[in-house]
């Protein structure tokens, strides 16, 4: 086992990481901005250091990190997610310089982060791709051609995507011909790289996810699927698992193609890979995370396995202690992902100090999250406050268990996405298990709330002018 380990990352998955460092007997060392310098993960972490100027850019700065790390006497990085999670060059960094990175190789990173690269792969290892190209598009006319053939709708988008960005829907050549470029430019502004494909538009979809695990004797296991369908503009807000749409076939076909996707990019330790299920049950190969994901926990729920402890024995050289058969599913999990942000406006991104929190509890509720009474939400960052999630032996009982919980959850002094998610959890639709990635914008109207915040603030303004009044 490792001696030490960096967590290159920060707020909620820095906290995961140094809980399950904790576990296994591993000090930890958390890097930190001014702006997180009193944070809880960084109070947690047995050693911390200031990771540069500015609340972001240390971060994403490979040769101040890897500095940071050789002086600590650091022998691994974990690197979270987002930030320099999927950055190959990071990975290649730590292994030039004798510290390992806890995640794949750095040439399935960059394999899986070229869509394009990821699509050719998948598509000769007889995985299901949606239809559309496996290169980069030339011209507008191409992307015409390509469109006429395949038929509309398509989607445009980045080779180096990911995040929802880089992405065009095109119902006719006219929006073809308007998105080509601004998908382009949004591209390369995003990852440095413009070159976009194009491929069919599968219509109301559900997004469904298997988690992998590799080890580095060739062991290959997946913990079942995640339905990430409850989004908006390609941002997961709710995850699932297991999905109430897949049957026991299904799902045992997916698992397979999942392992086969993991093979084919010569894949170890924990990854995700994305497809796109149709109405009729067809599904296509959509991306390969190259990291541990966000919705992690609901898998962690189902089937009793710390994900991040394991990818961190697997980075060690250890082999993987169970087989598939060793895999079950028990049970249901929602996440619900706090975000401080205003559903009724738009889901516009909220700042300011966090002036009441009170986070549920009770059988089969789980808190991952980073704040508390008195933190204060700065705008450098993600806008997700915490995590919860929630386990039950089934599906009507684990919605039930979720409503309440949202009912208990209380965050003052910014607006936050849980009273969005209660409503969500009372809507029919809903609790049937009868969604897909349009069940926001389709259902937008029906899940708007009266705002509690502002007949808070209302009371406390009439009460203040009332005290006022009578000390005239």
């Amino acid at each position: 086992m490792f001696k030490k380990v960096l967590i290159a990352n920060r707020g909620e998955i820095a906290l995961r990481i140094i809980r399950a460092c904790k576990e296994l007997d591993v000090p930890t060392v958390a890097i930190h901005s001014e702006a997180d310098a009193i944070t809880l993960y960084v109070k947690k972490a047995d050693e911390a250091c200031l990771v540069g100027p500015g609340p972001v850019a240390g971060y994403l700065n490979i040769y101040r990190i890897i500095d940071l790390a050789t002086q600590k006497g650091v022998d691994a990085i974990h690197p979270g997610y987002g930030f320099l999670a999927e950055n190959h060059e990071f990975a290649e960094a730590c292994q030039e310089n004798g510290i390992t990175f806890i995640g794949p190789t750095p040439q399935a990173i960059r394999d899986m982060g070229d869509k394009i690269l990821a699509r050719q792969m998948m598509k000769r290892a007889g995985v299901p791709v949606v239809p559309g190209i496996e290169h980069a598009l030339d011209s507008l006319t191409e992307a015409e051609t390509i469109a006429t053939e395949i038929g509309y709708p398509v989607m445009l988008k980045a080779s180096a995507g990911g995040g929802g960005r880089g992405l065009r829907l095109c119902h006719t050549t006219e929006e073809l011909k308007k998105n080509f470029e601004m998908a382009s430019s949004e591209a390369l502004k995003a990852f440095g790289k413009g070159d976009v494909y194009i491929e069919k538009y599968i219509e109301s979809p559900r997004h469904i996810e298997f988690q992998i695990l590799a080890d580095n004797y060739g062991n290959i296991v997946h913990l079942g699927e995640r339905d990430c369908s409850i989004q908006r503009r390609h941002q997961k807000l709710i995850e699932v698992a297991p999905s109430p749409f897949l049957d026991k076939e299904l799902r045992e076909r997916m698992g397979e193609m999942a392992i086969k996707a993991a093979k084919a990019a010569g894949y170890t330790n924990a990854g995700t890979v994305e497809f796109l299920v149709d109405k009729d049950r067809n599904f296509y190969f959509l991306e390969m995370n190259t990291r541990v994901q966000v919705e992690h926990t609901i898998t962690e729920e189902v089937t009793g396995i710390d994900i991040v402890k394991e990818m961190i024995r697997i980075a060690a050289g250890e082999k993987l202690s169970f087989t598939q058969d060793d895999v079950q599913i028990s049970g249901c999990a929602i996440e619900c992902r706090v975000n401080a942000e205003d559903p009724r406006n738009g889901f516009l991104p909220t700042t300011g100090r966090i002036t009441a929190y009170y986070s549920p509890g009770g059988f089969g509720v789980r808190i991952d999250g980073n704040v508390y009474r008195g933190y204060v939400v700065p705008p450098y960052y993600d806008s997700m406050l915490a995590k919860m999630t929630v386990w039950g032996r089934t599906w009507d009982e684990v919605v039930a268990r979720t409503a309440r919980s949202l009912d208990e959850f209380v965050i003052r002094g910014v607006k936050t996405t849980i009273p969005f998610y209660r409503m969500i959890m009372r809507d029919e639709s809903f609790k049937k298990g009868e969604f897909d990635t349009h069940y926001i914008e389709n259902n937008f109207n029906e899940l708007l709330y009266e705002d509690e915040m502002e007949k808070i603030d209302l009371v406390f303004a009439i009460a203040a002018a009332i005290t006022a009044y009578s000390y005239r």
